[in-house]
């Protein structure tokens, strides 16, 4: 498809079957047949390939790969592949996007993609003398890092700064070394850890202490990604203007909600780490301890909501996202591959912006649901088909099913399979 002429906004796409829905997605992103054959395979991923990831291979599993569609981002059209079990994410993403539109779509910008490596060192007689020498010797030590991978550092990576902290613990100080290190369009952890590893001995020599842990840290303050779109009031209505802001409110306020908050960006956020094959759990972990360390003694939400001059509903996120284009799952899963392929992206800040978009489109869609109709309508209408079907529905059964189960609110197998035995009587 001529780049000029895609369009994420994709009329009922969810009505459509498997082979258009395909048909659809791979003319957007020029996929081969090979490709389309692989997507609709149930076991992409062979044995011998799932062998070489993991240890004691006796099998896959799988996720639902769902599409969002309608997103636009820094004026692309983007088709999202989502990869995750619960109902409704994709769904809501897609609408929020949808929302968007009217405004431009999401506008987004990531950091350089620097990555945190920390060296730990104790048994230090005098901890302030050693990080005066440590930081005397701050271009020797960076240098001696960049030796061990030159062929990141021709390509504009590698380390570039260096910092000491000295912290307390249980009465006792240890000193703590940052190599900070940019890691192009990699996740970085290897690369971290080695450098990391290569100037521990040098270290020890000039501080007179013990390293023990090389290591990189997964709180990428200096990798942060963020995204900001405008939802008109005229589309939305100025009661979901201000439902939203105070459900934002709520949360800001509150870190029992907003760890509920933060939780629903993350079901988006999550679904497109996966889908890429990136590092979904260090993802969370940077995720969550940002918000916990963003405002001293405060856990907070990750996004933030406010009017425009025009009364117009504005949304805003910020978190580390640190995640790769090369290297680990990304280059070996097939359907990973595959999911690179449909976003388009050619960098990992181009990715990193596209996941922090999908995660302030998924918290929208959350929060403009909680504080209108509330949140268990659309989930439940979409969970009773997956009732229906654990009743025995077959395809032809399971949207007559899911609606009475639905309408009735008793979304339970027991309801379903009477459900369903009523209809088959009438027949």
């Amino acid at each position: 498809m001529d780049m000029e002429k895609q369009n994420s906004a994709i009329s009922k796409f969810y009505e459509k079957s498997l082979d258009d829905r395909l048909k659809v997605v791979g003319e957007f992103a020029t996929l081969t047949l090979e490709e389309i054959i692989a997507l609709k395979k149930y076991a992409a991923l062979d044995f011998d390939t799932a062998n070489r990831m993991i240890e004691n291979v006796i099998g896959t599993t799988q996720l639902p790969i769902g599409i969002a569609t309608n997103f636009i981002v820094n004026g692309r059209e983007i088709l999202v592949p989502m990869a995750l079990e619960e109902p409704s994410v994709v769904a809501a993403a897609s609408k929020a996007a949808s929302l968007a539109r009217a405004s431009g779509g999401f506008t987004v910008k990531a950091d350089e993609p620097i990555m945190i490596g920390q060296i730990q060192l104790v048994n230090i007689a005098d901890p302030s003398q050693a990080a005066k020498k440590i930081n005397e010797k701050k271009a020797e030590l960076i240098e001696l890092a960049n030796q061990c991978d030159k062929t990141l550092v021709s390509f504009g990576g590698g380390a570039k700064d260096l910092e000491t902290r000295i912290l307390k613990h249980d009465g006792k100080e240890m000193l703590i070394v940052h190599l900070y290190v940019d890691v192009r369009d990699a996740m970085g952890a290897n690369a971290v850890n080695t450098m990391a590893e290569s100037i521990a001995p040098k270290l020890e020599e000039l501080s007179k202490g013990k390293v023990r842990l090389r290591i990189l840290s997964n709180l990428a303050v200096r990798r942060l990604a963020r995204a900001k779109a405008v939802w008109k009031k005229e589309d939305i209505g100025e009661d979901t203007v201000q439902g939203v802001i105070d459900a934002y409110s709520f949360a800001a306020a509150d870190p029992f909600r907003a760890a509920t908050h933060n939780k629903g960006i993350m079901n988006g956020i999550d679904a497109v780490v996966i889908a890429t094959g990136n590092d979904w759990r260090a993802i969370e972990a940077g995720a969550h301890a940002y918000a916990g360390t963003k405002e001293k003694g405060r856990y907070v939400p990750l996004t933030k909501y406010y009017k425009d001059k025009e009364g117009n509903l504005v949304g805003e996120i910020e978190l580390p996202v640190a995640v790769g284009l090369v290297g680990g799952a990304t280059k070996t899963h097939p359907i990973a591959k595959i999911a690179v392929k449909i976003l388009g992206v050619k960098t990992s800040k181009e990715l990193a912006e596209i996941i922090a978009a999908v995660g302030l489109a998924q918290n929208f869609a959350a929060l403009r649901a909680l504080s209108t109709e509330g949140i268990q309508k659309g989930h439940m209408k979409l969970h009773s088909k997956n009732i229906a079907v654990t009743a025995g529905a077959t395809e032809d059964e399971v949207e007559a099913v899911a609606k009475i189960i639905s309408d009735e609110k008793k979304v339970n197998v027991t309801r379903a399979k009477e459900v369903l035995d009523e209809i088959r009587k009438k027949r």
